[in-house]
């Protein structure tokens, strides 16, 4: 992992591998962070919103989401909403937000427009979170050029690491033309289970193959994590001594804390 410095940081999670826990990551570490007493944003930039409905958020009820705002109808401000914690607001998403991609496509420096939107809002937060949808679109190329580091989960099953390349590749090109302050936080092993080698065996090629950039915090297969979303809940809220709160916990400690190496 690299060191996470004192100012607002955003974070992207991605990995254009759809059913790899990137919503549940977002969701519940930003509500980690936030009942560890951090002032954090979710940027819900997933078409399919599945994070505004992980907080509770109930998409038919909202005016205003991201996509207004990426398409300039309404300030950052007015898009933030609250959740059920204090410290945790988010800028939901539905699925007009497919229409960015069609109606910037001739928009001059369209990969611009998430990271413009958010300068706004970086002295009202210490932690920015942003959900990428399960591709290499025009809404995660805004996503990478917005953020300071990207965290990748990476699902302990077979064909784990296929894939991977082409993300890395893509934030290569993004750090060269767009965003060269852009840092990999750290790679997170999700649905681990240990007592399958295969579980095994992809954490171990992970550690091969990206050594420091792994967190030792690993999310376990858990039925509690799995139930908490249909509740509106983030794990924390849901059921806080399951092991899959307790993982967001340690993973949010190990990001506070800027455990170790740069990258």
């Amino acid at each position: 992992m690299v060191k996470i410095s004192a100012m607002t940081n955003i974070i992207c999670i991605a990995n254009q591998k759809g059913g790899v826990g990137k919503t549940t990551t977002a969701v519940n570490l930003s509500a980690a962070l936030a009942v560890s007493e951090k002032r954090t944003l979710l940027v819900d930039c997933d078409p399919q919103g599945n994070a505004t409905t992980g907080l509770g958020l109930n998409k038919s009820h909202i005016h205003n989401t991201l996509y207004h705002g990426m398409i300039g109808k309404i300030a950052a401000k007015n898009l933030v909403m609250d959740s059920e914690i204090e410290t945790l607001k988010i800028i939901p998403s539905r699925v007009e937000l497919i229409g960015f991609e069609v109606e910037m496509m001739s928009t001059p420096k369209r990969e611009m427009i998430l990271k413009n939107l958010l300068a706004d809002l970086h002295e009202s937060f210490d932690y920015i979170i942003i959900d990428c949808p399960p591709s290499l679109s025009l809404l995660t190329v805004n996503a990478l050029t917005a953020a300071d580091y990207m965290l990748i989960p990476l699902q302990c099953e077979f064909y784990a690491l296929e894939g991977l390349g082409q993300l890395l590749r893509t934030m290569k090109r993004i750090k060269h033309n767009l965003n060269p302050k852009l840092k990999i936080a750290g790679i997170l092993l999700t649905m681990y289970d240990k007592r399958t080698n295969l579980s095994q065996q992809v954490a171990e090629d992970a550690e091969k193959y990206f050594k420091n950039l792994v967190f030792k915090t690993m999310v376990p297969r858990n039925v509690r994590l799995g139930e908490a979303p249909s509740f509106g809940k983030p794990i924390l809220l849901y059921d806080a001594a399951s092991a899959g709160a307790q993982s967001y916990f340690e993973l949010a400690k190990e990001i506070m804390n800027h455990s170790s190496h740069k990258n």
